[in-house]
């Protein structure tokens, strides 16, 4: 968009610009078009097109030039360039008059042809749009003529001006631009402005009264000093007027002065000593030049009257004279500040001055009406206008009624007059029908006849005639089985219709209510549909097979198909069995039990001598609806006792095969698996075990000699230690105990022969050789026993129990067999 150019008068919405890029990766990319913070934005790209659309009006006067920022992005890397796009001309301005507003002061004696005023327009637009040309606009003729080019007004030849005769011209100019192209249509524009010519007066008329004629008056209650009338005249040359001079020239009888140079008359004796109710005062009103020298002047007459005392109280007039009731019809809820121009009253008061000063007040309902104007003097039209248009509302009331006080203000009388307002409506469709409730709810009872009634919708529309008059319709999706009576509401079912609460016992759907104009208001209507005992319970099979358990109860089930309960609420009892009071029943589960006696088979084969134990029993399945239904099944109880669980499997299931052969195979499929596992783990754990490890020489076993016998006897004493608990008989000692048989222990010992001691071929005892194997009573004493032992020992030191040359020969015994069994290895 680099060096772009539009022009100005490209409409709102125009794609003018297309943004092309692509990614060197070939991603997918997206334009963006923002402007600079605080800048308007007229432009805005799509993101995935880079269509360029103008959202803003572009105004060449305002901004030629528009700085944006375009962007390209692939969702990682983004560039972005700044643009400059410059807008074109369209003859879009009008001239534009400068010095505005044009007012122009001339003397009344300007020659004719001469220049009073230059105008001036500019065009903002460029070229011949640019260009403004100028032409007076009058449908009569005019004193004046202007410049094409210039602009300069000139006064026509032949053409003089009059201040008293026109003090003021208005003459309307129209500059116009040479035209241009404006949305692909050649245009040309011009504005008009208003030239006020004020023609300056030169002193040549003399000044007359304003207001005339003049009336004053006095009162009873008025005092010397007080103002009777101000009269006022004006120079005739309005233009350069001079001051004005006021004076008496008769009439006055020495009654009334006047102020010189405000015009007041006043009156200079009391009432009382007047003599005259009427008096005609000739006033002087003089030109005062600037010698202060009388000029010209003009003289008017005042009539002064005397006004009786407060004898007139305020009466209220209509067309055909005095009235205090006024009526009116109209339509209800006019616009609020709307003029009752149905009234036509008028007040007055007869008296003069203050005597004649009253207030105007409505009385009625609140902020309604009000009256204008609400203070009189003498005499007025009164207007009323409305204020609350809720207020007027045929609804409320067909009739409006107010009263209308006039009460002398600043009088001790305080007179006064009232009058009745009515005002008679008229209904107009302002109500829409309104529901007694926004939803109704109805139940019906299932199995109902078509055509029953449900409920009862009633809508109210205050409003007269076809407006008042409802008519109901009803619609949505659970409608279709339902009616409605157009004018009364009655909600039926259809008559082709049959509910049933086990198919839907829910439906809801809207009534309508519709005035003659179409004005409408909605309802919702909720229908239950009560359920009915229709159905009675049913067993699965009306012949029952279920093998018992002496113990473990068997379960019978019936199922209602009732939508609610208790309809549907199902109670068992036993209707009939063979042989009688064997079994209970579960009145709510349908649980058999044997009665509580029965524990064995041994019982029951004392009350029957069948030795298949298999009875019939007649259950019965009973509702809780009202009317109850019923229905009843034969049981066949096959009776047998606890067995172990594969037996206990196989007779249950002996009537099906097919599951027997199945938890068959299921058992020899785990015991199968089971014995692989076993076999795996074993082979593993043998083959690390086998591993063979270099030696550093072989050894080899000589051959063993044949160990004696041993014999193991438990001491008849306790707490001997680990080494008391062994006592060895060897035959080949018996030589050598005799000569070295040591010291017999204490009584409490028990008497052992010393073993042998072990003597090596050097003839030394070997005591500090570590023995390798200790046999036990499981064949083998690993060394560490040998440790045990020796601690062991140790306890039965401190516990005094074992005598020390006990325990020597047993250690000598033990050392000399370990050392005869290590032989043998090398």
């Amino acid at each position: 968009m680099a060096l772009f150019s539009i022009s100005e008068d490209t409409p709102v919405g125009t794609h003018v610009y297309t943004l092309n890029g692509t990614d060197p990766e070939e991603d997918p990319v997206r334009f963006g078009l923002t402007f600079e913070k605080g800048s308007r934005e007229y432009f805005k790209v799509d993101p995935k097109s880079g269509n360029v659309t103008l959202i803003q009006e572009l105004d060449r006067e305002k901004q030629a030039e528009i700085s944006a920022l375009v962007s390209i992005t692939d969702g990682r890397n983004k560039v972005v360039e700044t643009v400059r796009i410059f807008v074109t001309d369209a003859n879009d301005e009008q001239p534009e008059y400068r010095n505005l507003p044009f007012i122009i002061d001339i003397p009344e004696d300007t020659a004719p042809g001469s220049s009073i005023y230059k105008v001036q327009a500019v065009d903002k637009d460029m070229g011949s749009g640019g260009s403004v040309s100028y032409y007076l606009q009058s449908s009569v003729p005019t004193k004046f003529t202007i410049d094409g080019h210039s602009g300069v007004l000139r006064i026509r030849a032949n053409e003089t001006l009059d201040y008293e005769t026109t003090p003021a011209h208005f003459v309307t100019v129209v500059a116009k631009d040479g035209g241009g192209k404006y949305k692909g249509m050649h245009q040309v524009m011009s504005s008009t402005a208003t030239i006020t010519i004020n023609v300056v007066d030169a002193q040549d008329t003399p000044p007359s009264f304003v207001g005339t004629p003049y009336f004053g008056y006095i009162y009873e209650v008025s005092l010397p000093g007080s103002e009777i009338f101000t009269v006022y005249a004006k120079d005739g040359d309005q233009g350069n007027p001079n001051p004005i001079h006021y004076s008496i020239i008769n009439g006055s009888d020495g009654v009334f002065d006047i102020n010189s140079t405000s015009g007041c008359i006043s009156l200079t004796i009391h009432p009382g000593q007047l003599r005259s109710e009427l008096f005609e005062v000739r006033v002087k009103a003089s030109e005062v030049g600037e010698s202060e020298e009388p000029m010209d002047y003009d003289i008017t007459t005042v009539t002064v009257r005397v006004v009786d005392l407060n004898n007139h109280p305020p009466t209220f007039y209509g067309e055909n004279g005095p009235q205090n009731r006024f009526e009116v019809t109209m339509f209800e809820h006019p616009p609020a500040g709307e003029i009752l121009r149905g009234f036509k009253i008028t007040v007055n008061d007869s008296d003069q001055g203050a005597n004649a000063k009253f207030k105007l007040r409505l009385v009625g309902p609140g902020r309604v009406l009000r009256v204008v104007p609400q203070t009189v003097l003498n005499e007025a039209q009164v207007t009323i206008i409305v204020e609350d248009t809720s207020g007027i509302d045929y609804e409320k009331g067909s009739t409006l009624s107010f009263k209308l006080l006039a009460v002398e203000i600043d009088t001790p009388e305080r007179f006064s007059a009232t009058a009745d307002i009515v005002i008679h409506l008229l209904d107009t469709n302002d109500n829409v029908p309104a529901f007694t409730s926004e939803y109704y709810i109805a139940r019906i009872a299932e199995n109902s006849p078509g055509g029953s009634s449900l409920v009862s919708v009633t809508a109210i529309d205050p409003d007269s005639g076809p407006w008042g008059e409802v008519k109901y319709t009803i619609y949505g999706s659970g409608s279709d089985l339902f009616s409605i009576h157009y004018s009364s509401g009655v909600i039926s079912t259809q008559p082709w219709a049959s509910l049933d609460a086990e198919a839907r016992s829910k439906y809801n759907f809207y009534v309508k209510a519709e005035d003659g104009e179409g004005e409408y208001s909605l309802a919702e209507v909720f229908v239950t549909v009560l359920d009915l005992n229709d159905h009675s319970p049913e067993f699965l099979e009306s012949l029952l097979e279920k093998t018992m358990i002496i113990g473990a109860p068997v379960r019978i089930e019936a199922v209602d198909e009732d939508a609610e309960s208790p309809n549907n609420v199902i109670e068992y009892s036993i209707m009939k069995a063979d042989p009688n009071n064997i079994f209970d029943i579960d009145c709510n589960t349908g649980e058999i039990n044997l009665k509580p006696y029965i524990k064995s088979m041994e019982i029951i084969h004392n009350i029957t001598q069948q030795h298949d134990c298999k009875w019939s029993l007649v259950v019965e399945a009973r509702d809780r609806g009202s009317p109850s239904f019923s229905t009843t099944a034969v049981l066949n109880i096959d009776i047998t006792e606890a067995t172990p669980l594969m037996a206990a499997f196989l007779k249950k299931n002996r009537g099906s095969p097919m599951k027997v052969l199945g938890m068959v195979t299921g058992i020899i499929s785990i015991l199968v698996g089971a014995t692989v596992f076993l076999s795996t783990a074993m082979y593993l754990r043998n083959t690390k075990s086998n591993r063979i490890t270099p030696a550093r020489r072989i050894i080899r076993r000589r051959p063993r000699h044949a160990e004696p016998p041993w014999s193991f006897r438990m001491p008849i004493f306790r707490d001997a230690g680990p080494a008391g608990k062994f006592l060895v008989d060897d035959p080949e000692g018996s030589s050598v105990a005799a000569g070295t048989r040591m010291k017999p222990p204490p009584p409490n010992a028990p008497c052992l022969p010393p073993p042998p001691p072990s003597v090596s071929s050097s003839g030394n005892v070997k005591t500090s050789e570590r023995p390798r194997v200790l046999p036990t009573i499981s064949g083998a004493l690993a060394s560490r026993s040998f440790k045990k032992t020796k601690t062991s020992r140790g306890g039965g030191s401190r516990e005094g129990t074992m005598s020390s040359a006990l325990v020597s020969e047993l250690k000598m015994k033990l050392e000399q067999k370990i050392n005869e069994s290590n032989q043998g290895y090398y």
